[in-house]
């Protein structure tokens, strides 16, 4: 999963995401604690995975409060 896709999704696209990274993330893990897990590098790629889509949702926080803050003191200004 690329960044540079994740970006061109929604926030609530990117929630359902995280969510789902999530279930995979707990499965990966349940099969590894019983040796069941053969590709034992999914749970290091999941686990990044759900800090990509983490970072994007944080920065589209920030864009939005920066935007709200900005119309704030465009307002008080004049």
């Amino acid at each position: 999963m690329k960044a540079s896709d994740l970006r061109e999704k929604s926030v609530d696209e990117l929630q359902s995401q995280l969510q789902e990274l999530y279930k995979d993330q707990f499965n990966y893990r349940m099969q590894n604690a019983t040796g069941q897990l053969g590709q034992v590098h999914l749970v290091g790629e999941v686990k990044k995975d759900i800090a990509r889509v983490k970072t994007i949702l944080t920065e589209r926080k920030h864009e939005d409060s920066s935007e709200k803050h900005e119309d704030k003191t465009e307002k008080s200004e004049a």
